[in-house]
């Protein structure tokens, strides 16, 4: 999303090249940015959750702080990340791009508040700053005079928003603000874990003993593959865990066995406990999801009935974490059909 790391100071490996560690790094290219080749473009960043509000997005009134004893209480206007975005935009050259995280973690209609109906490309002013036919003004507070004013949005504000659907911790995003946006849809990728991983495509088994660290990794690859498909039957598709999961920093391609195992050992840790949130209170979901089967003698977990209050129970049992020398075993037995 627009981010970029930049290269370490210092000689650095370039597989290919002449010089296989040259003298200098290469020069780093700064993140793409939309803008229409405009010479000073710039990205802003905001997070929304359950305490943001208008005045911090657009712009509000708020007390000042400090402002002295016995003097009263002052008030000032604040500038917002949406605002602060538009008015870069609008300066010569200017083009911004404005990057929501966690947009269904907050009020979205009442933050956004009137800029709601400006924020379309149809409604927005001309590249030269000119209002058309069909642009559309909000009011909000001017930050330099306090008084009420019309605003309009630039044609070189670019909002992107992201978000997990399953994660409304507010409540669910409004049908008329939804239609405002282009929507794109990520979903796990195994071909983006196969390119990490190194691993050819299908994946093939892998043999019940690891011999190599790329079967370590075609197990977790797999098991994770048949854990996202129970999920999305049991529980529905936006529940499923993205590839990133197991993509912790470069993987040790040309390592052991052992170093494999600590590797995928902390991604595991992080799909375990992805599954016992989404089917929280349901033991045989759980059970379902990591192919437990009752008793089976090839799985680390076992599904067990217990009575209790003279009612029959059941409880998912086995080790907590499970120690390296299991994962590789469990790996398999998930990833079972």
């Amino acid at each position: 999303m627009f981010t970029y790391r930049p290269t370490a100071k210092g000689p650095v490996y370039v597989p290919g090249a002449k010089v296989a560690i040259p003298a200098t790094p290469p020069p780093v290219k700064a993140p793409p940015v939309p803008g229409g080749g405009k010479a000073k473009p710039k990205i802003f960043r905001t997070v929304f959750h359950q305490n943001s509000k208008y005045r911090d997005f657009v712009t509000g009134i708020v007390p000042e702080v400090g402002a002295g004893a016995g003097a009263g209480t002052r008030f000032v206007v604040t500038v917002g990340k949406l605002y602060e975005a538009a008015e870069h935009a609008m300066t010569p050259d200017g083009a911004s791009l404005l990057i929501i995280d966690e947009i269904n973690r907050g009020p979205a209609v009442q933050i956004f508040g009137g800029s709601i109906v400006a924020i379309e490309g149809d409604k927005r002013l001309d590249p030269k700053g000119t209002p058309g036919s069909d642009t559309q003004y909000f009011d909000l507070l001017d930050p330099t005079t306090g008084k009420s004013k019309e605003y309009a949005l630039p044609a070189d504000l670019f909002i992107l928003a992201a978000m997990n659907q399953a994660d409304t911790s507010v409540e669910a995003l409004d049908v008329a603000f939804l239609r405002r946006w282009s929507t794109y849809r990520l979903d796990p990728s195994r071909a983006v874990l196969e390119q990490h991983f190194g691993l050819s495509a299908p994946i093939p088994a892998p043999p019940a003993v690891p011999g190599a660290a790329k079967d370590v990794f075609s197990a977790a690859v797999r098991a994770w593959e048949a854990v996202n498909r129970r999920i999305a039957l049991g529980r529905g598709a936006e529940f499923q865990i993205g590839h990133g999961v197991l993509m912790l920093g470069p993987p040790p391609l040309t390592g052991n066995v052992a170093e494999a195992t600590s590797y995928i050992r902390e991604g595991w840790k992080t799909i375990r406990a992805h599954i016992d949130e989404v089917f929280f209170g349901d033991v045989r979901g759980t059970a379902a999801t990591l192919n437990v089967v009752k008793n089976g003698p090839a799985h680390v977990y076992k599904l067990e009935e217990r009575m209790f209050a003279d009612e029959p129970r059941v409880e998912l049992t086995g080790p907590d974490p499970v120690p390296d020398g299991l994962l590789y075993k469990l790996l398999l037995a998930v990833a079972e059909p």
